[in-house]
């Protein structure tokens, strides 16, 4: 299966703890994510936490099953997506001070069909942007 990968390095006016603790709650993705809807059956052990996160696309409903594992030392969150179709996604941001802010990367892989390829990447690309702009508003409206 083909595999992509791309990254995206935006600023945010809150401080990298605020971010973090932000980024490592599931519940945070409702609408950060503009096509996550729902989150359900949130488990925590140590570092990671698993849940399943309901996609809402214009016909369907896709359910994914996301394990993060979380350091904050670093700082920085990894997600991994399992979604129906035989698509995974790697999600790594990662938090850098950046004077009274943070720099916040998000490096994706993506593996997906063949078939698939061209919509998961644009969806994904899409998603990440949208992701962005959005932890920007919610993260000024902290400060």
């Amino acid at each position: 299966m083909p595999v992509d990968a791309f990254a995206h390095t935006f600023a945010v006016a809150a401080r990298p703890a605020t971010v973090y603790a932000h980024l490592a709650d599931p519940r945070s993705y409702v609408g950060l994510s503009p096509l996550v809807v729902a989150v359900r059956d949130v488990r925590t052990d140590g570092d990671q936490v698993t849940y399943v996160a309901l996609e809402r696309f214009r016909f369907y409903t896709n359910p994914i099953r996301v394990t993060m594992t979380l350091d904050p030392e670093a700082p920085s969150v990894v997600s991994a997506v399992v979604s129906p179709g035989r698509v995974r996604l790697r999600a790594a941001v990662t938090l850098t001070p950046s004077g009274d802010g943070t720099e916040v990367t998000e490096s994706i892989t993506v593996e997906s069909p063949s078939l698939l390829r061209r919509y998961v990447l644009r969806q994904a690309r899409a998603v990440q942007l949208k992701r962005a702009a959005e932890l920007t508003r919610r993260m000024a409206a902290t400060g």
